[in-house]
């Protein structure tokens, strides 16, 4: 039996309702709202339904909705988000804003190019490493600029977190059910109950350093669109609180756990990494997979209940079930340090490294971006710092190095690969990173990328002249190190990548 849409939105199809110029209208159509596209403009109107997650069944509660929507969406798309506009008049011969009865609320928007979707950019092969890094930077700095969620909340505390984790495996081991699959959820769900367990003094940890903020929701690459060339969030969660205030890596597990799904590990542990070195949130590293594999695990839900709903093969459901099983089970960590002097390429390597794993569990801590955090700058600030002056003497030097080793501890106990990115011109500070290694039981490697004399003076005068990098170092700078490297011994050598 065809459906049948109500009076309202059959009228609302005709352009000449419109008061911005409109020569068609398009209707597309969600479970939850009909978006009207009609020249420049769009119009959400969300459907009079109650459903589980969601409830639109009053007038009122939907103006409230657009209103939550608006204004909770022109946090990171202003331009976007213009309005919301009442819809008065009566069903058949509707009006915006018109001075009668309102019978219904639209959220005005801005429209945008739909191929500049990230979905559909990544689709088509295009998504390259700097849009991601500009989606990180993007993403960090609005976490940073969010409201975090009140100390007595229920928002993040262990028993709403687990909750959250658990409920999926309801549903899934019903649409699930042959016995593949019915193993594979048990294994899970064991997974997801131990690792909830040891990560415990974690979850109150987040809590307590502000980590719960009010943060987008839903932020797969559907939701990320470029525009003017950047990367802008848009259709965030304003039906529900406890999806909006979440842990801030769990909302960054989502379009991690998307770009995996979409084939992408590099760009997949390349936004990872981005992210944490743009905000610094090291900690939130342990608790990273464990978000991936509950993100996972709700993609699976979803296109289970949609196969369901639509008698087709739940073929979709099982890929991120495998995928949330992949997450859980990560390759053994390694360490990678890399050597060499300003400018023979050790940033590019580390990139190209962290690029190419196809388990998109690698990342790297630079000295140039660590030093200057600790001295309260950004990667790009420049510091005006002398030569062996400023916040390149002996002692920040060695607080540096400190501190790479101690968040390359963090990050290898939580099962992440990692390179660190460093000048390790001396062989004492090589050999306590070995020994981190050894200790752990994990692989050690060196990467030592080499440059003529020539290129490394000649790239150097290139990236000062960028003025973009986090590393300031000079010619003055080369040729102080040319002095007192201590080169690989024979078995460093035999470490080499």
């Amino acid at each position: 039996m065809p459906r049948i849409r109500p009076l309202l939105i059959d009228a609302l199809l005709d352009p000449v309702r419109y008061p911005d110029r409109a020569t068609q209208v398009e209707l597309v159509e969600t479970h939850a709202s009909w978006l009207l596209l009609a020249g420049e403009f769009a119009y959400k109107i969300k459907k009079p339904v109650t459903l589980p997650f969601l409830d639109y069944g009053t007038l009122d509660k939907r103006h409230a909705c657009c209103a939550a929507e608006l204004r909770l969406n022109r946090r990171f798309a202003p331009d976007i988000y213009l309005a919301v506009v009442p819809i008065t008049g009566r069903p058949d011969d509707p009006q915006f804003a018109g001075s009668g009865t309102i019978i219904e609320y639209a959220l005005k928007m801005r429209r945008f190019a739909e191929a500049g979707r990230l979905d559909h950019v990544c689709a088509r092969g295009e998504l390259r490493p700097q849009q991601i890094s500009d989606l990180a930077t993007t993403v960090a700095t609005f976490h940073a600029q969010a409201a975090s969620a009140p100390p007595a909340s229920a928002f993040g505390q262990p028993p709403q977190v687990l909750a959250q984790a658990i409920e999926n495996f309801g549903e899934l081991q019903t649409l699930l059910p042959t016995d593949a699959e019915q193993q594979r959820l048990a294994r899970l769900a064991a997974w997801t109950r131990a690792e909830f367990d040891r990560l415990a003094p974690r979850w109150v940890a987040r809590k307590a350093g502000g980590r719960i903020r009010e943060c987008h929701g839903d932020l797969h690459l559907g939701n990320l669109v470029l525009i003017d060339g950047r990367v802008t969030l848009f259709d965030c969660i304003e039906f529900s609180e406890d999806l909006r205030w979440i842990d801030v890596a769990s909302e960054l597990a989502f379009t991690y756990i998307d770009l995996l799904d979409q084939r992408q590990p590099g760009l997949a542990g390349w936004l990872i990494n981005e992210w944490l070195s743009c905000s610094g949130d090291y900690d939130a590293a342990p608790v990273l997979r464990f978000y991936a594999v509950y993100r996972a695990l709700v993609r699976a839900k979803v296109a289970a209940i949609r196969a369901a709903q639509a008698g087709d093969d739940p073929g979709q459901a099982r890929a991120y079930l495998a995928l949330a099983d992949r997450l859980g089970s990560p390759p053994p960590a390694r360490l990678i340090i890399t050597h060499g002097l300003a400018g023979c390429g050790k940033s590019r390597a580390s990139r190209r490294v962290l690029l190419s794993d196809p388990t998109a569990t690698t990342l790297c801590l630079r000295s140039d971006v660590e030093r200057k955090r600790l001295c309260g700058l950004g990667p790009a600030s420049g510091s005006g710092s002398p030569l062996n002056g400023g916040i390149y003497t002996k002692d920040i030097s060695e607080i540096t190095y400190q501190r790479l080793y101690a968040l390359a501890q963090i990050l290898l106990a939580a099962g992440w690969s990692v390179i660190v990115d460093a000048a390790f011109l001396e062989r004492c500070r090589r050999q306590a990173f070995r020994a981190l290694a050894e200790d752990a039981g994990l692989a050690f490697s060196i990467l030592a990328p080499q440059a003529t004399p020539a290129q490394l003076r000649a790239r150097i005068r290139h990236r000062l002249a960028k003025g973009r990098d986090a590393s300031e170092a000079t010619l003055a700078v080369l040729e102080q190190q040319m002095h007192r490297v201590e080169a690989l011994s024979p078995a460093e050598l035999d470490l080499l990548l």
